[in-house]
């Protein structure tokens, strides 16, 4: 997997730059650096920020190529990624607000668009010591916690297994058992306990340390307040693009809106990616 670094010259895709350099040298993976002019009148700060870069690779030793492309950066960056099996990191690209109301962020364009992983960081915390993995029942996040586990590896992270149980709204067996073992969930048959009870021994097979932690309430509305009241470093979800038919219309998209809202870094993956590991 290669790392895939993107910026339009906005100051505020540094971030993202500065971390993806930081963890192209924990991953000792190459990287392509990848500047889209969007703008003529962008294209100094574009060539300034893509030299520091590119200076700040060479100095780190990392193995890259540097790539200028004239587009919407959503295009060029979903071109790009879709020519290689990439690990696609990005940040703000400085929208005004009247342009994101009209458009839509970049991001949620970028997570339809995209079938490898994508790493959206709005601020650079040069640590990776405690990540938080979105679990859930319908098995979408296998992906993303296969990717979180070989970060993990290369940063010595510890791994918390998060699964939010909502209100009960239909009343059938698997969703009373869920709601009567909140407390012992991973040791219930249910496709929560299984995927939670995977993801410890899988965890635990990598040589991590891992825990559960259940929460019961609307999902958006836990997960932030789980990141507000510990100190992780990165957050992986599943991509609603994972579901199948219709169904990712009509249900929220809980990383945009997690994603949007956060200072954390968030990992999201489809299900269907398949992680392969290159010794370099």
């Amino acid at each position: 997997m290669q790392i895939l670094l993107c910026t339009n010259g906005f100051e505020t895709t540094r971030p993202a730059l500065t971390y993806g350099m930081w963890l192209a040298e924990k991953l000792r993976n190459p990287v392509t650096l990848l500047g889209i002019l969007e703008d003529p009148e962008d294209q100094n700060q574009l060539e300034i920020l893509i030299n520091e870069t590119a200076q700040s690779l060479k100095n780190k030793k990392i193995q890259f190529q540097t790539l200028l492309r004239e587009g919407r950066a959503s295009i060029e960056i979903s071109k790009q990624a879709q020519g290689g099996d990439y690990l696609t990191i990005v940040g703000p690209f400085g929208r005004p607000a009247l342009r994101r109301w009209v458009r839509g962020r970049t991001f949620r364009r970028l997570l339809a668009r995209l079938a490898t992983p994508l790493l959206y960081v709005p601020e650079a915390n040069l640590t990776m010591e405690h990540v938080l993995v979105c679990m859930g029942g319908l098995g979408f996040a296998s992906s993303m916690e296969a990717v979180i586990l070989y970060l993990a590896k290369a940063t010595g992270a510890k791994l918390t297994l998060l699964n939010v149980v909502e209100p009960l709204s239909l009343d059938y067996p698997i969703a009373r058992e869920v709601h009567q073992h909140l407390q012992d969930l991973p040791e219930t048959d249910t496709p929560q306990g299984r995927n939670l009870k995977k993801g410890l021994e899988r965890a635990q097979q990598a040589g991590l340390e891992a825990e559960v932690k259940v929460r019961h309430g609307n999902i958006i509305k836990e997960i932030m307040e789980e990141l507000h009241s510990n100190n992780y470093d990165l957050v992986g979800l599943g991509s609603s693009y994972s579901a199948h038919g219709l169904r990712h219309l009509y249900l929220p998209n809980v990383t945009a809106e997690v994603a949007e809202a956060v200072n954390h870094p968030v990992l999201t993956v489809r299900a269907d990616y398949k992680l392969v590991v290159e010794n370099h």
